[in-house]
């Protein structure tokens, strides 16, 4: 027996979209590249998605980003800390094999993450 549940409401979280327009206003520069690029051209895009992320959670816990969960901003120098370093662990790592996006993000967004969290830590 089958339900037939019909919707009167169509509900859009659009929420989204600011919170995407913030992110590339601190990592400009780390937007995957050549976008109207075939995805298989583009097989490293995960791992920058994944130094993206990082970051965002990095810069989260410097108090840049509200917390999604809480919509607050919070301090968490510790986490920040851990991010940061896994960044630079994934840097040495992979030195030499990376896209020139890759290799951007690592030369523009990891210093400005490094430079805000010894700002904020020499404030508190």
């Amino acid at each position: 027996m089958d339900k037939d549940i019909r919707y009167t409401e169509k509900k859009v979280d659009e929420s989204w979209k600011a919170q995407a327009a913030q992110d590339k206003r601190i990592f400009p520069s780390a937007s995957p590249p050549g976008e109207s690029e075939p995805r298989e051209k583009n097989k490293t895009s995960a791992f920058l998605n994944l130094m993206t992320s990082l970051g965002l959670q990095a810069m989260m816990c410097l108090g840049e980003i509200p917390n999604p969960e809480t919509g607050k901003k919070e301090v968490n120098l510790e986490g920040a800390r851990e991010l940061i370093d896994l960044l630079m662990e994934l840097q040495r790592k992979t030195q030499g094999n990376l896209t020139p996006a890759e290799t951007n993000f690592f030369q523009s967004a990891l210093p400005q993450i490094q430079l805000k969290f010894a700002q904020t830590s020499q404030t508190l």
